[in-house]
């Protein structure tokens, strides 16, 4: 049954739709969004991926029904992730969608991320703040580097990309199969980097409007003096991205 472990650690899949929450130290907001994840999709799975949490996520996320798995230490989103795309893998999901712990991402919008994927034959749809849906801002250094990061990874994805660090994201068969192995743990590796890694192994890309909201709890993940260097660090995240070698996948769908 969905939210208990079987003696190998996995739930054989009663959906085809895993939902990965990863989460650190968010025990004041994983139950409502686990909550909501259940109302509004109620045929998925839903893993929480706690990344090594000192507080009670563990216990909110179980006594809400999630399945757990559950990190001796903190790796980041990304280390997080990927752990949750082995778990896919291993247990048969053909679809993950990824989702903030924080409240940020409503779980209403991944019926839209699930119509882009099948109209535009896509492997991984980002749920994109700056396409025309919701009022969602940022300034500054972070506004200008997005900017960058969008124009370049546009030209690498071969479609037009306008929020390439956004979180919200569902992936295919194809990308679980590619970032359960190889799925980037560095700073912005888990949007970033992962995006040119899916581009180069000849995996399409594509991007639909959502309306992100205010965290609901927590902390943020960015000060005001990471924001005041995150275009330095992004730029260095897509040069790192560009050097990788390129990974197949069989059964891509490639835009060449």
């Amino acid at each position: 049954m969905p939210g208990q472990r079987t003696r190998i650690g996995l739930v054989p899949p009663a959906a085809s739709l895993l939902i990965i929450i990863p989460a650190w130290n968010e025990q004041d907001t994983i139950a409502d969004v686990i909550a909501e994840v259940r109302r509004e999709i109620p045929l998925a799975d839903v893993l929480v991926v706690n990344d090594g949490s000192k507080d009670s996520t563990v216990q909110f996320a179980r006594a809400s029904g999630a399945t757990v798995l559950d990190l001796p230490i903190n790796l980041g989103v990304g280390g997080a992730m990927r752990a949750g795309y082995k778990y896919a893998l291993r247990a048969g999901y053909d679809r993950t969608v990824q989702l903030d712990a924080d409240g940020q991402h409503a779980p209403a919008a991944v019926a839209s991320l699930m119509k882009t994927m099948d109209d535009e034959a896509a492997d991984i749809v980002i749920g994109a703040r700056f396409a025309g849906v919701g009022d969602y801002k940022v300034r500054g250094p972070r506004w200008w580097s997005m900017r960058i990061l969008s124009m370049v990874l546009s030209r690498i994805a071969k479609t037009r990309l306008t929020d390439t660090t956004s979180g919200f994201k569902a992936c295919n068969a194809a990308a679980i199969q590619l970032f359960a192995v190889d799925y980037p743990a560095e700073y912005l590796g888990d949007t970033v980097e992962s995006l040119v890694v899916a581009s180069r192994a000849g995996l399409r890309v594509r991007q639909t409007g959502v309306e992100m909201r205010e965290r609901a709890g927590g902390r943020p993940s960015h000060s005001p003096l990471k924001a005041a260097i995150f275009l330095v660090r992004a730029i260095l995240a897509l040069v790192v991205a560009v050097s990788r070698p390129r990974i197949a996948v069989p059964g891509a769908v490639s835009d060449a």
